[in-house]
């Protein structure tokens, strides 16, 4: 139940207390005009929803290349492998340092690092070892190899180019403080369109709602944002693409 509770913060009891404290100023002076709430439809849920469609695309992405990071630094292990005239010591070697490469790119996810210097130096390892053994490992095996690291690589720039870059900022920023203001827009409007005599909990109460399902939304995305962190219950399972040995 703990996990469900992850989309309420400071910003959701924020915006709670400016629903209460709006919607009691609006019934003490009886505050209220004729205003077309599909406006507010345009002005939140729009650019809502294309945020969460946004970090949602951003993650299914980031999944998409760590699966091709793992298939393939899997081939270049198992070529390796194939390798009957490396020497043993050098098998353990070179799948030592495909394992250090792999633990590079989680841990540069799961810690929040900007240091890149160990992954660089693991894809770095891969290929020296490569050039250097050439003639052990053989020309064709070599070929696979040097064509499953371009993947390696590729998917590992494809991630970190989605771990640095978000959705745009001001998208996200806009639609936070529109949810601030909303409440000053909403609770007259609300009060116009109910009829007299209704009692006045139910625009406390409605308009408390509306504003937790907006704010609960942005947090929605905000969680999604970093599918790398594991804050969110959406987030990816980084360590689910490590190498097992």
């Amino acid at each position: 139940m703990t996990r469900y509770l992850q989309i309420i913060n400071i910003r959701t009891f924020t915006v709670l207390i400016i629903c209460l404290a709006t919607s009691f100023s609006v019934l003490r002076y009886q505050i209220q005009y004729n205003f077309d709430l599909t406006i507010i439809s345009i002005a939140i849920i729009f650019p809502l929803v294309f945020t969460i469609r946004a970090a949602f695309r951003r993650r299914e992405k980031a999944m998409d290349y760590l699966s091709k990071f793992k298939a393939a630094l899997l081939i270049v292990s198992r070529c390796f492998e194939r390798c009957k005239n490396l020497p043993a010591e050098k098998q353990v070697q070179i799948q030592a340092t495909i394992k250090a490469l792999s633990d590079s790119l989680i841990n540069y996810f799961t810690l929040g690092k900007d240091d890149q210097s160990d992954l660089r130096a693991n894809l770095r390892q891969v290929s020296e070892f490569l050039m250097a053994n050439r003639e052990e490992i053989g020309g064709g095996e070599a070929f696979k190899i040097l064509r499953f690291m371009k993947d390696v690589h590729g998917s590992i720039e494809g991630t970190i180019s989605i771990y640095t870059h978000h959705t745009p900022v001001s998208l996200r920023a806009y639609c936070l403080i529109f949810i601030y203001v909303f409440p000053f827009i909403y609770s007259p409007a609300l009060l116009h369109r109910l009829e007299e005599g209704t009692p006045d909990w139910v625009v406390y109460v409605l308009s408390s709602i509306t504003g937790f399902i907006l704010i609960s939304l942005f947090n929605v995305q905000d969680q999604m944002e970093n599918p790398f962190d594991a804050k969110g219950l959406d987030d990816i399972r980084v360590k689910d693409f490590a190498m097992e040995r």
